[in-house]
């Protein structure tokens, strides 16, 4: 797992505009997609989710669930990303299987990412690094903590909070294998130009 890894949002993504956003974003070169939905019913994030597969599978990109193992399981997505609070790796592993990929969120903390690595994680994400618009409140942490995790763990590293192209490139020089933005890719004028910057970043790290 390597590159831009976007994620959906309720206002910047919602309804009818989906499609047209994240496949601007996917023509851009996004890699992982993580559909994140926190309050809208079941039906309403089956039907967004759907046209979200549908175009990863076009764009050969894995589709992620954030949180919500029921949906997940329901339309075999590749797998979810958990938070800290969510439903733990293990009930979750369980639900989905082998074949899912699941992602943890391990805040700023190396001994969490020890504990999803033997709880059998896929890849870990750190943050926020920079302050965040999706996530106001969210504590920021140094990039050192995703120097650190890319040194000792093999799994993918995820950097998540804030990333912009401004402020991307030190994060790439840890190693990091996956920026995962919001804002800064779904929030732009021009979606699929945002999508395309990031992923040159990573071409030429």
């Amino acid at each position: 797992m390597r590159g831009l890894y976007v994620i959906t949002d309720e206002q910047l993504t919602a309804g009818d505009s989906l499609a047209k956003k994240l496949e601007a974003a996917l023509e851009g070169g996004a890699k992982v997609v993580q559909y994140r939905d926190k309050s809208h019913g079941f039906d309403y994030r089956l039907a967004q989710a759907l046209r979200a597969q549908t175009l990863c599978f076009a764009y050969d990109a894995l589709f992620l669930i954030n949180d919500d193992i029921e949906l997940a399981s329901y339309m075999l997505a590749d797998g979810v990303h958990l938070g800290q609070s969510d439903i733990s790796l293990t009930e979750a592993r369980e639900k989905l299987g082998e074949r899912a990929i699941i992602g943890i969120s391990c805040e700023g903390s190396i001994e969490l990412a020890e504990k999803a690595v033997e709880q059998g994680a896929d890849y870990i994400a750190f943050g926020a690094i920079y302050p965040s618009k999706t996530k106001p409140d969210a504590a920021t942490i140094s990039v050192d903590v995703v120097q650190q995790a890319k040194q000792k763990f093999t799994l993918p590293v995820c950097a998540i909070g804030g990333i912009e192209l401004s402020n991307a490139q030190p994060l790439l020089n840890t190693g990091c294998d996956m920026l995962a933005v919001v804002n800064s890719v779904f929030g732009q004028d021009d979606i699929q130009q945002a999508a395309t910057s990031f992923s040159q970043m990573f071409e030429e790290n």
